[in-house]
């Protein structure tokens, strides 16, 4: 490896924005993929002639002067082809009341939320504060958590008035902002809010950092929105592969880190790996961007030293994400009702919530006159991690089954529709991902786990540098993709180079 090279690890989305970055900036770059494919859980696999988006269905940042669409012009590459969602998704809490839609006009959204939750809207005009407050404050690329006073100078520079009076509520939950707005005892908004933000931060509204939830709770309204790819979501990897080739990086599928080490005389990290065919190989570069899961941390680097010990204690420490039931399945267009939106929540006691998607006439994702339906629901990994063999086997078709009654219930579905059926486990995701026990997503976006208080991307070891879902701003292809660019910003400020991206 050259001089001043850095590694990669990982073709996620991350890891793809971050080689992008680094290479448009004339840095040197490898990236290894243990897959033979990029897009990771924004990835995709095809049966036959249908093409299935493997976690991720929905995309944010691609409105102008979001976060894909910034890099993208700063690439010079055009942006894949996609259509704003209205609404953004559509939310049945199967209290036999209509559904919730969730519009992209931010007066119609308001109208309905006043339908639906009358006395209200205190919380929300809270909530539309804070959203614009953070919006704000994220176009200015702040860093987060702080760790040295370049990262301080960014973040000041970051900040508006209004994001000092919001950094009061740093410490506060969904819930804390409905209980300042008299809005608690509203049953019905709060279940509605528990299942949103289990979608972006895997928590209730218990749980989520105020901050963030107010955020997410609007990201499908102008100026933003949800967006639905053309093609399917390995279009958005493709598009950051097709600029960092153009620069120079190299990418390297099949090659899984197995081991780092950092030598503190040559100031040099060494990497080994398991390439094709099993080989084992050697890579050294002066810093290396993981964009792994932290928890992988464990597995990679040594226990010796004392300072590695000391991070990996605070690793140990961090709370397991849940894993994720996905079903894939595809049916004769027909079938289907034409009222249906692409993207549907639904609340169910068991297996769990459903978030659907359904594929569009056209999109690449099926043949015209058929269409995909994707269907995932949130579960812990360790019931999964125990089963035997046989065991694992029967509750998976047991699932499969359930999953399958739902969706013809709700979708009003004849069993003899299905072209094709699935299932994918948080065995599944291990396997085929590398993240422990098929974990999904990131920490969770709790108060004590968010922004200031969360695991930065500046760790206590010497070029080593992180990005991903677990990292500030959270998960989803925008947050991880403003995590990879914080990282690669905090990287080339050490080589005396500042990154700037046009707003």
């Amino acid at each position: 490896m050259a001089e001043n090279s850095v590694i990669v690890i990982g073709g996620g989305i991350a890891g793809l924005t971050a080689a992008a970055i680094l290479a448009h900036e004339g840095v040197q770059v490898t990236l290894l993929e243990a897959h033979s494919q990029i897009g990771g859980c924004a990835g995709t696999f095809c049966r036959g002639s249908f093409v299935f988006d493997v976690g991720a269905t929905q995309v944010a940042g691609l409105e102008r002067g979001g976060i894909h669409e910034r890099l993208f012009r700063h690439f010079g590459i055009d942006s894949p082809g996609a259509e704003i969602l209205d609404p953004g998704c559509v939310v049945d809490l199967a209290d036999g009341y209509p559904p919730i839609y969730l519009w992209h006009d931010p007066k119609r959204w308001e109208d309905e939320r006043k339908r639906h939750f009358p006395g209200s809207e205190v919380f929300w005009s809270i909530c539309s504060g804070l959203h614009d407050s953070n919006w704000a404050f994220a176009q200015r690329d702040p860093v987060l958590p702080i760790r040295t006073f370049w990262d301080l100078s960014q973040l000041l520079k970051a900040m508006g008035p209004l994001n000092f009076s919001s950094a009061l509520l740093s410490k506060l939950t969904v819930s804390d902002l409905l209980k300042i707005s008299g809005a608690h005892n509203d049953s019905r908004l709060r279940k509605f809010l528990d299942l949103q933000l289990r979608l972006y931060s895997q928590q209730p509204a218990s749980r989520t950092a105020a901050l963030y939830g107010a955020t997410v709770l609007q990201i499908a309204q102008a100026p933003l929105g949800l967006w639905h790819l053309q093609g399917s979501m390995q279009t958005l990897g493709d598009r950051l592969k097709s600029s960092l080739i153009r620069d120079g990086a190299k990418i390297l599928y099949r090659h899984r880190v197995v081991g780092l080490a950092f030598d503190s005389r040559d100031k040099k990290w060494t990497l080994d790996v398991i390439g094709p065919s099993k080989c084992s190989l050697r890579f050294q570069a002066n810093d290396v961007v993981c964009s792994l899961p932290p928890q992988c941390l464990l597995n990679l680097l040594p226990s010796e030293e004392k300072q590695i010990k000391k991070y990996r204690v605070k690793l140990e420490k961090l709370p397991k994400p849940t894993g994720a039931i996905v079903f894939y399945g595809a049916v004769n267009r027909l079938s289907l009702k034409e009222t249906l939106p692409i993207h549907l929540q639904l609340f169910d006691i068991d297996p769990g919530p459903l978030f659907i998607s359904i594929s569009c006439e056209g999109d690449g994702r099926a043949p015209l006159g058929q269409a995909t339906i994707v269907a995932s629901v949130f579960t812990p990994t360790a019931d999964w991690c125990v089963l035997d063999e046989l065991e694992y086997q029967n509750y998976k078709e047991l699932l499969l089954d359930k999953i399958v009654r739902k969706l013809e219930i709700r979708l009003g579905l004849n069993p003899l529709h299905w072209i094709h059926k699935e299932l994918a486990t948080p065995r599944s995701f291990a396997k085929w991902t590398g993240r422990p026990d098929g974990i999904v997503g990131g920490l969770g976006q709790h108060p004590s786990l968010f922004g200031p208080y969360g695991l930065s991307s500046r760790t206590p070891l010497q070029g080593l540098w992180l990005c991903g879902d677990s990292i500030y701003p959270g998960e989803g292809t925008a947050g991880v993709t403003q995590s990879a660019f914080m990282a690669c910003r905090q990287l080339m400020a050490e080589r005396g180079k500042n990154i700037t991206i046009p707003r």
